[in-house]
């Protein structure tokens, strides 16, 4: 991230933390929000090698449970607010897109959806 950018973004979140406070009548997710950092498309190597330096600086690890799905990713929580990078191997990459190359091939009558 450029240094422009990691200022920006600190800002921005400054600014919501600081709008939220001030009006604590706006709704927040239930859930947890994350935000996550997506290495520009290249080879798995030269991914692997984004998701690590997040982690390096994170001291995090990379999540195992997440590689048998071909994500390399990290992460970590401050609260409800997870940050963190996932990398989504050439392998993985490939299996979506044969699976979504039926996506046009299956058409469903009007009179089957509910």
């Amino acid at each position: 991230m450029t240094h422009d950018r990691h200022s920006a973004l600190i800002a921005g979140l400054r600014d919501l933390a600081d709008f939220l406070d001030a009006n604590p009548g706006v709704p927040v997710p239930s859930t947890e929000i994350a935000i996550t950092v997506y290495p520009p498309r290249a080879d798995d190597k030269e991914m692997r090698a984004v998701v690590d330096t997040m982690a390096a600086g994170l001291g995090t690890e990379i999540k195992p449970n997440d590689l048998s799905h071909g994500h390399y990713s990290t992460c970590r929580s401050f609260g409800p607010v997870q940050y963190g990078a996932v990398a989504t191997m050439r392998e993985a990459r490939e299996r979506y897109a044969a699976q979504s190359s039926y996506e046009d091939n299956v058409q469903v009558s009007p009179s089957q959806v509910a």
